[in-house]
């Protein structure tokens, strides 16, 4: 059974249709509290779902819900909270936005150079608003998709996302439902995309009445959330059918162009068809009926290829996963960090194996989990992995909020972004690394509970020791922690920012100008390494079309002969050159086939051949 449209539904002419699902309850009242009180009964039907067709309701009228004639509650669909996660809903409409993106047809996934942001620090002002003024710089770096972290509504003014209780409301201090469709609107129309950060796995703490509405909730699982959400227990149906609901109603509605589906390792499902398969059934028929495709990108730990098998194999059809082994082999052999998860990494070998599989660990024994993990997936193809040096978890769950650049040399920072566009898989950043940013991103909250933020404080210090962090971290409530993370623009003008962002720049255009990088394909693909040299070399393309990139990961400079297939072999870009602040190349710029080349340490050289 799929039932449609919870939440409050504007039609027009002073009409709107509420509906809501609460199977248990023995009754609901609608209660419209401004701009004049008034109560309508809401009538069951036979699957839970309470309804009324209420005249004289406008768009901005509040309104709650009574439960059982005892408590007051925000409605659990509500599109808009105006005045935070405690206080009344209120009537939107969606008619009355007027879109001007028809001839927008998305950008292909294998075409995309995503940019993760939080619209909260991502400028000084933190709103979609303030977003927009920035997006000539994206498309001066050459990005042509950003990827929003969660907008649903949270408490208070700052928080990462994760904490969002109303999934169908769009944050009110980020600039409400408006704001965030006057950014898509305004990305489509310079040819961006939007992918939208959801999370399905959890819901926050502050301002969570869903459990009073219906068994959202199932006590089978355990989350690091607490209890996890109900996909596959008693009344399951309805709790499968709101956050499908919310899948579709952000694509519907606000014309976003793919979701990441945050954690799915926290999903847990045993139906014969699990949520995440039904979801992209569902994101599927939408695509078709709309003629545009519709994209589900997974956030996963599991290491495991049914989430991105299609279905007729047995998979859940999700379009494409993180690949978070990509981004711990490329931190561990830069950094030497050895604590936490990066146990499981820090090889030569390592790198070479997710830059040609996509996976590290692919079923074979993890020291750090003390047991087997992962799944082949050598066959996987390359379009279906995005991959990152940094994102907004490798950062923000450091003690101190490290960005790469912090923790090593300049030169090595440029090393990273090399490894990113030089690979087969979609590229994504992070925002502000394109210019070495000197802004960390701390996590923060702003909870209005004093027991829930004392037990956020103690939450994060017992997640650090396992990476060894003892030091006392930043108070997640303290506004001084959200300010810290704001980017800071005019750096990036000067100096090695500016170096870095050009280089950033400059490498993005060769990605998406040079066919050989272009092509996001692993069967025209090979890579070598060598653990005791530290170096890596990538071969990618045909024999019309073929780069040759040199990684040195080694403080010393590396001597290597490059066999070119071809007469010569033309020099594109060295990471150490002159012009990106570096100390300058050794290599020379044209090369016989079979000529050693001086690499400098921490750096990579690309190079074409040419017959």
């Amino acid at each position: 059974m799929q039932a449609n449209g919870v939440g409050a539904y504007y039609q027009g002419n002073g009409a709107c249709s509420f509906r809501v699902w609460a199977p248990v309850l023995d009754n609901i009242t609608l209660h419209i509290t401004s701009p004049k009180e008034k109560t309508f009964p809401l009538h069951k039907d036979d699957y839970g779902y309470w309804t009324a067709f209420v005249k004289d309701v406008f768009p901005g009228t509040r309104y709650c819900y009574y439960l059982n004639n005892t408590t007051e509650r925000p409605d659990p669909a509500s599109f808009f909270q105006p005045d935070g996660v405690h206080s009344p809903s209120q009537v939107i409409s969606h008619q009355s936005f007027t879109w001007s993106d028809g001839a927008w047809h998305g950008v292909p996934l294998e075409k995309m150079i995503i940019y993760e942001l939080h619209t909260g620090t991502f400028t000084v002002d933190g709103t979609f608003a303030a977003i927009i003024s920035k997006i000539e710089h994206l498309l001066t770096l050459g990005i042509n998709t950003i990827e929003l972290m969660p907008v649903a509504q949270f408490p208070g003014e700052r928080n990462w996302g994760y904490d969002g209780v109303y999934p169908f409301a769009v944050q009110n201090s980020y600039g409400g439902p408006d704001g965030l469709k006057q950014l898509v609107d305004e990305c489509h129309q310079k040819g961006i995309a939007v992918i939208l950060d959801v999370v399905y796995n959890h819901v926050g703490p502050e301002g969570n009445y869903l459990s009073e509405y219906g068994p959202y909730f199932t006590q089978k699982y355990k989350t690091p959330w607490g209890a996890a959400i109900n996909f596959d227990d008693a009344y399951s149906y309805g709790v499968r059918d709101y956050f499908i609901q919310n899948a579709l109603y952000w694509f519907r509605e606000y014309h976003i162009d793919g979701l990441r589906i945050d954690a799915i390792h926290g999903i847990f499902d045993m139906s014969a068809k699990h949520i995440l398969r039904e979801l992209a059934e569902e994101v599927d028929t939408l695509s078709k009926e709309i003629g545009k495709k519709l994209y589900l990108i997974a956030e996963s730990d599991l290491n495991d290829v049914q989430v991105i098998n299609e279905s007729e194999k047995g998979g859940y059809g999700i379009d494409a996963q993180w690949s978070d082994d990509f981004h711990h082999a490329v931190h561990a052999v830069l950094t030497g960090e050895k604590s936490g998860y990066y146990e499981d990494f820090g090889t030569i070998n390592d790198l070479v194996t997710a830059l040609q599989e996509g996976f590290v660990y692919s079923w074979k024994y993890s020291p750090y989990r003390k047991r087997y993990h992962g799944s082949l997936s050598h066959h996987i193809p390359a379009h279906q992995f995005v991959i990152a040096t940094q994102n907004h978890d490798q950062v923000g769950n450091r003690m101190r909020g490290d960005r790469l650049c912090h923790l090593v040399s300049f030169e090595a920072a440029k090393l990273a972004a090399g490894i990113l566009f030089c690979s087969p898989y979609i590229p994504m950043l992070f925002m502000g690394e394109e210019w070495a940013a000197d802004a960390p991103f701390l996590y923060f909250v702003s909870h209005s509970d004093p027991c829930l933020v004392e037990a956020v404080r103690k939450g994060r210090k017992e997640e650090f020791r396992s990476f060894g962090w003892l030091e006392e971290p930043s108070d997640p409530q303290s506004e001084k922690t959200f300010k810290k993370a704001r980017l800071g623009w005019d750096a990036r003008a000067d100096g090695k920012h500016k170096s870095m962002f050009d280089f950033y720049r400059q490498i993005i255009q060769w990605r998406k100008e040079i066919p050989a990088l272009h092509r996001v394909d692993k069967k025209m693909l090979k890579v070598w390494g060598d653990e005791a040299k530290k170096l890596i070399v990538m071969e990618r393309g045909d024999a019309a079309d073929k780069i040759y990139c040199i990684m040195n990961f080694k403080s010393d400079t590396n001597t290597f002969c490059l066999v070119v297939d071809g007469a010569k072999g033309v020099k594109i870009i060295d990471s150490s050159d002159t012009k990106w602040s570096g100390p300058g190349s050794r290599a020379p710029e044209i090369i016989e086939s079979g000529q050693k080349i001086d690499i400098n340490p921490f750096s990579f050289i690309l190079y074409t051949a040419s017959r």
